[in-house]
C-alpha cells in the first residue's frame, strides 16, 4: 500500500523512525470482506509495515486496526488501548475458547468514521497469537481488551462489524452514515 504521507516518531524529543501514514479502505470497499492470510515472515519489513500501521491508527483516530484496513490482506493487527502502556501487536491471532457471559460496548471502525453501534461479545476470550518477532503465545482478555480483540480478528476473516447489528440497527446506522458523509462532501 503506497503511503500517503510520511512522519517522524519523536520520543523525548529524539527522532527515532520514520513512518508512514496509509490510506485507510472506506466502507463499503470490498476489501474489507477479504479474508486474510497468515503472515509467514517475520523480519524488519514486517516491523516496520505495524510501526506504520500503528502510526496510520493514531492519526485516524482508532484504538485498533488492522492489515486489512489499508488494503494489505494479512493478519495482524495492532491496539492502542487507553488503559495499556504500550501499543499491543498480534500477528495470526486465533481465539481458542470464549465465555458464554457476554458484554455489550459501543464498536465503530477507522473505515467508516463517526459510526458508532452497541454490540454483544463474549466477555471473556483465550487466544493465542505471535508476537511481531514471531514468538508464540497464548493468553486471556476480558471486558474492553476481549471486545477489540474480537472485533479486529472478525476484521481478519472478512467480516465488518456492522454484521454483529441485526439487519435493522445496520440499515439504519447505514443510512445515517451515508447522509453525513454526503454531508461532509458537500461541506
Amino acid at each position: 500500500m503506497a503511503p500517503l504521507l510520511q512522519a517522524s516518531t519523536v520520543i523525548n524529543g529524539c527522532n527515532y523512525s520514520t513512518v508512514y501514514l496509509m490510506k485507510i479502505l472506506r466502507y463499503p470497499d470490498p476489501g474489507l470482506s477479504t479474508r486474510c492470510t497468515p503472515v509467514t515472515v517475520f523480519d524488519d519489513g514486517l516491523s516496520a509495515f505495524a510501526a506504520d500501521l500503528l502510526a496510520t491508527m493514531r492519526t485516524a483516530p482508532g484504538v485498533g486496526i488492522t492489515a486489512a484496513h489499508v488494503g494489505t490482506f494479512v493478519r495482524l493487527f495492532v491496539l492502542d488501548l487507553p488503559d495499556w502502556p504500550q501499543p499491543l501487536y498480534y500477528v495470526n491471532p486465533v481465539i481458542l475458547e470464549a465465555s458464554v457471559e457476554t458484554i455489550r460496548h459501543m464498536e465503530g471502525s477507522v473505515s467508516m468514521p463517526g459510526a458508532t453501534e452497541e454490540v454483544e461479545r463474549p466477555r471473556r476470550i483465550r487466544f493465542s497469537y505471535q508476537d511481531i518477532q514471531g514468538l508464540s503465545h497464548e493468553t486471556e482478555a476480558q471486558d474492553f481488551h476481549a471486545v477489540c480483540i474480537q472485533h479486529e480478528i472478525d476484521q481478519l476473516d472478512g467480516i465488518f462489524w456492522l454484521k454483529r447489528l441485526s439487519r435493522l440497527k445496520r440499515e439504519r446506522l447505514v443510512r445515517r452514515w451515508e447522509k453525513e458523509e454526503l454531508r461532509r462532501a458537500i461541506g
